[in-house]
């Protein structure tokens, strides 16, 4: 398989603060991996490295170049701070995302991108309501809709369920698994819910003690992670 992102010898300090260590591990096309480990270990750390929105101590993030252009890769977050009063619609908060253009309105293949995306995240009712007044889930859904809208290679999940309940869970999850697999993207899952890593990971990337391993999901040990949810 193709690989689409390397990190080679990964290390991240905070002044005095070692948060991991020598951290090696690939992705490839397509790929469903999850990265789990107790709170502080670093996940948040990893995925903001592996973005570009940090630097490390040393090493490397490699994103390889797929069918001769750059690695696109789409993030959605457990949440963002959205002002109560603001009047931004699920549809406007989506096209925020359609790229760098010289006018200051959509064209009618960018008007028709959004609504492809509002369809494929089941938005297209919901478009017109403010996104402050939009429930947990639907505002996840808004979340993944804007990271798709470019397209993405690779789809990174921050833990984008960990603040829903059980049957939320299993609808976004559903819904993030018919679209990566649809349209073979890679998938980066960072959860603390092992029962939803087993069911939507193939492979799980495990930090801990400044470290990484990876198995199959089917094999992870709760016993080696107790504190985190299963």
């Amino acid at each position: 398989m193709n690989t689409i992102i390397s990190v080679r010898n990964l290390t991240m300090h905070f002044g005095d603060k070692d948060v991991f260590d020598g951290l090696n591990f690939s992705i490839a096309v397509g790929e469903k991996v999850s990265l789990i480990g107790h709170n502080g270990v670093g996940k948040s750390t990893l995925v903001k490295l592996m973005i570009g929105l940090l630097k490390p101590t040393s090493g490397s993030v490699v994103r390889h170049d797929l069918n001769g252009r750059m690695l696109k890769i789409g993030y959605v977050p457990q949440f963002r701070n959205i002002d109560a009063d603001a009047p931004l619609s699920i549809a406007s908060f989506v096209a925020l995302n359609i790229g760098k253009s010289w006018h200051p309105w959509l064209t009618r293949a960018e008007q028709k991108r959004v609504a492809a995306v509002l369809a494929e995240t089941n938005l297209t009712e919901l478009k017109d309501r403010p996104l402050a007044l939009a429930s947990g889930g639907e505002r996840q859904r808004a979340y993944l809709a804007q990271a798709l809208l470019a397209n993405p290679d690779l789809l990174i999940l921050d833990e984008a369920t960990a603040s829903m309940d059980v049957d939320a869970k299993q609808a976004i999850m559903a819904l993030v698994d018919q679209i990566v697999t649809t349209k073979k993207m890679a998938l980066l899952f960072v959860s603390h819910d092992l029962a939803l890593t087993k069911q939507y990971t193939d492979r799980y990337l495990l930090i801990a003690d400044q470290k990484i391993t990876t198995g199959t999901s089917q094999s992870i040990d709760p016993e080696t992670l107790k504190g985190v949810e299963v």
